[in-house]
């Protein structure tokens, strides 16, 4: 039990110390300044809203039907035929304990 605890002072000592300073490691961290105002949500979820804006479904008909092609064309067979019937034939262990 004491053999397992030998340890625990010397990571109760590194614990103790003083992390390294980030800042001092990337260039530019004090000089950034403050974070970007948000805009208000109100004015843009108007401009959606209105009856002139742009429909996206015949846009985006195009991209379901390159997407659906896509997944037909990775739905097929991994694997050829022949490395298909090999791995499904498993190892035979008999060489191994003659």
């Amino acid at each position: 039990m004491p053999r397992r605890l030998a340890p625990l002072p010397v990571l109760l000592l590194c614990a103790c110390a003083a992390a390294p300073g980030i800042e001092a490691r990337l260039p530019g961290v004090a000089e950034v300044g403050p974070p970007p105002a948000l805009a208000p949500l109100g004015p843009i979820l108007a401009a959606a809203d209105r009856p002139g804006a742009a429909d996206p479904a015949p846009a985006l008909s195009g991209r379901i039907g390159a997407l659906n092609a896509r997944a037909a064309a990775l739905r097929g067979p991994v694997l050829p035929a022949p490395a298909a019937a090999r791995i499904a034939g498993g190892v035979d262990l008999a060489p191994l304990y003659p």
